[in-house]
Order: structure tokens, then C-alpha cells, then sequence
């Protein structure tokens, strides 16, 4: 063992030698001096082993039978390893004493016998020093479960603050929602074929504008990040922006919205689905003659299925960027209200079409009580 390997010892045990040096001081010379006795060095070596020896052995054991078990059972292997323990500490001490004499450590004493007045200060002994290991073994845990309560509050912080920037996070979607909507190319395109079409065709500008007043009274409505909202009203907001577009584009658009399930009572994270049909219409085409745009809502046996399906436009590769950050949101956003139980897929297939797809468990409170 080099010096370097005594160091980290000593750095390791530095505080239990100190407290051994403490007590066998004490013992040796303090209660030596006040009772002006003391035995040979043979002796108090023989006693601070077996003393040692007993205190971390018992220490050890202890501590592997509090991790498992239920209490009553822990108490009694407890019980049956202190009588271990202490008919191992009267027959280690004897043979020790054997040995040491024979050695020439201690004096022989040719009177010396396994008897009641050698038997009787070992068990004390040993009482003595297991109730000094269990002291210290249950410090020690006491140490170990505080700092454990303490590393789970501080995970517990760091929970709240992620949860805290998820929140800030959806306000930021709900305000980049709401700018898309009325981004300035947007609602001039949509307000010069509102004054366009309305000279020729009111009814059809007023469903223009009906249409686009729900829209932006839905966008300025902001729930709580930590809650849901209803998804038929999602799926409203969604219909809305459909037919704007088409309105717009004079319906050449090919998208088509297909709804299967009860959705009245069902709740889901806000401006998902609107995010995922906003991406649809700003990086897809939409006008593709044999390959329509596909959104697509089913909900059966508590299992919720949101896909779409849309040719991607290769003219509007620059803006990838934004698209990702988008769908990273979406991802946050499932893993903040759905934990690990959601499933959230996007990809591009063979024939140039991204496709996303989520499945979630949504339990509709009102099924319960119609039943």
C-alpha cells in the first residue's frame, strides 16, 4: 500500500479514527489515571479488536436487514443477530485470550476458564458496543433519507420549473397562433376577397367573415397551460380555417376532414390540432389533383387517433425549419398533459407525403354518466 492509497483512507476513515482514538483514550489513560490501574498492552489490543470488530460487523448486518423485509420480520432476524452476535464476541474473546497467551501478548493465567465470571462482562461488552453500531447505523440512514427527501425536492423544483416553461411555451404558441392568422399577407388576401366577392356574392362574403370572426374570437381566448379544452371546439376552429382557405382559393383546394366518434364531452391540449393543420397549409400542397390533404379524428374505446396526411410542397423547403419547431412544440405539449402514455409519430413516406399521427387514452366523462 503506497502513500497514496494511505491518504485516501485516511480521507475515507478520518472520521471514525478520530472518534476510536477518542474512545480508546479515554478508556486507556483517562480511566486508567482516575482508578490508577492499568492492564498490560496485550490486553486492551485484544479487546479493541474484538470491541472493533463486533461494532462494524453488527453494523453491517444491520444495515442489509433494514432495506428488506416488513417490520415483523425485520425484528425478529434483528433479535436472532445480536444473540449471534454476542455468543460470537464471548467465544472470539476466549479463543483471542488463548491465543494472545500462547504468543506471549498477554500473561497466562492457568486459572483462567469459560465460566460465569468470564462469560457475563463479554455479554456486557458486547451489549454495549451493538448498541453503539445500531446507534450509528440508524444516524447514518436518518443522513442517507434526508438527503434523499432533499434530491426529491430539488427534482421536484426542476419538475415545476420545466412545467412552468412548458406554460410559457403554449402562451408563445397561442401568440404565434394568433399571428398567423392575421399576419398581414393573410388578412389582406382574405380582406381584399371579402370586398371583392361582396359586391358580387354577400352571402358568400358573409360567411367570410363569419368564418374568420370565430376564427380570432378563439385564437384571443386563452385557457390555463395545465388545461384542457374541448375538441370539438378544436375541430370547429379547424373547419373554419378550411373553409377560409378555400374561400380564398376559390375552392381549389383538396383536403379532405374526416371525423368518426362521439366527440361531445372529450377534452384535449389546445391549438394541437390547429398547429397540425396550420402546418398542412403553410408546407403541404394542398392542391395536389390525385392525392388530397387528409385529416383525420377517430375516437373508439377511449383511444383517440389524430393523423394527417399531406403531399409536402418541395417549393417551400426553407421553411422546414419552422415546421420542426412547430412539431417540437406538439411533442412538449402531449408529454406535459399525458406524461409517457401518448404515442406521436411523424415521418415522410416513399411517395414524398408527411404524415403525423397521435394516439392518446381520453376517457369521456360524460359516457360515464349516460351509462
Amino acid at each position: 500500500m503506497n502513500f497514496l492509497h494511505i491518504k485516501k483512507f485516511y480521507e475515507k476513515y478520518k472520521f471514525h479514527l478520530l472518534v476510536w482514538s477518542l474512545y480508546i483514550v479515554y478508556e486507556v489513560f483517562i480511566l486508567g489515571l482516575t482508578t490508577r490501574s492499568f492492564r498490560e498492552p496485550g490486553a486492551y489490543v485484544l479487546v479493541y479488536i474484538v470491541n472493533i470488530s463486533t461494532f462494524y460487523t453488527y453494523g453491517f448486518l444491520l444495515k442489509k436487514m433494514i432495506k428488506t423485509g416488513s417490520n415483523p420480520i425485520k425484528i425478529l432476524k434483528i433479535t436472532v443477530l445480536i444473540v449471534v452476535i454476542i455468543f460470537a464476541y464471548v467465544v472470539f474473546t476466549f479463543l483471542l485470550i488463548i491465543l494472545f497467551e500462547k504468543i506471549g501478548l498477554i500473561e497466562a493465567n492457568p486459572s483462567r476458564s469459560f465460566d460465569r465470571e468470564f462469560i457475563l462482562p463479554c455479554i456486557y461488552r458486547s451489549i454495549l458496543f451493538v448498541g453503539y453500531s445500531t446507534g450509528y447505523v440508524y444516524i447514518i440512514k436518518s443522513f442517507q433519507d434526508q438527503k434523499k427527501v432533499e434530491a426529491l425536492e430539488r427534482q421536484n423544483l426542476v419538475t415545476q420549473i420545466e412545467k412552468q416553461a412548458l406554460e410559457n411555451d403554449l402562451v408563445q404558441s397561442q401568440n404565434n397562433y394568433l399571428r398567423s392568422q392575421i399576419n398581414p399577407h393573410f388578412l389582406f388576401n382574405t380582406l381584399n376577397f371579402i370586398y371583392n366577392d361582396a359586391r358580387k356574392k354577400a352571402p358568400m362574403a358573409a360567411d367570410a367573415i363569419m368564418n374568420l370572426a370565430e376564427m380570432m374570437r378563439y385564437a384571443l381566448k386563452r385557457p390555463e397551460a395545465s388545461e384542457m379544452v374541448p375538441l370539438s371546439e378544436e375541430i370547429e376552429q379547424i373547419e373554419h380555417l378550411i373553409n377560409l382557405h378555400k374561400l380564398r382559393t376559390a375552392n381549389t383546394i383538396n383536403l379532405e376532414l374526416e371525423v368518426t366518434g362521439d366527440m361531445f364531452g372529450l377534452r384535449f391540449p389546445p391549438l394541437i390540432l390547429l398547429t397540425l393543420v396550420e402546418n398542412i397549409f403553410k408546407h403541404g400542397n394542398v392542391s395536389h389533383s390525385t392525392q388530397p390533404a387528409l385529416i383525420k379524428i377517430v375516437y373508439e374505446k377511449n383511444s383517440l387517433n389524430i393523423s394527417t396526411i399531406n403531399m409536402i410542397n418541395d417549393n417551400k423547403g426553407k421553411q422546414t425549419e419552422s415546421h420542426h419547431v412547430g412539431i417540437d412544440n406538439i411533442g412538449k405539449r402531449l408529454s406535459n398533459f399525458y406524461g409517457n402514455d401518448y404515442i406521436f409519430r411523424y415521418y415522410k413516406d416513399p411517395i414524398n407525403r408527411y404524415i403525423t399521427e397521435i394516439d392518446v387514452t381520453v376517457v369521456n366523462p360524460l359516457a360515464r354518466l349516460n351509462r
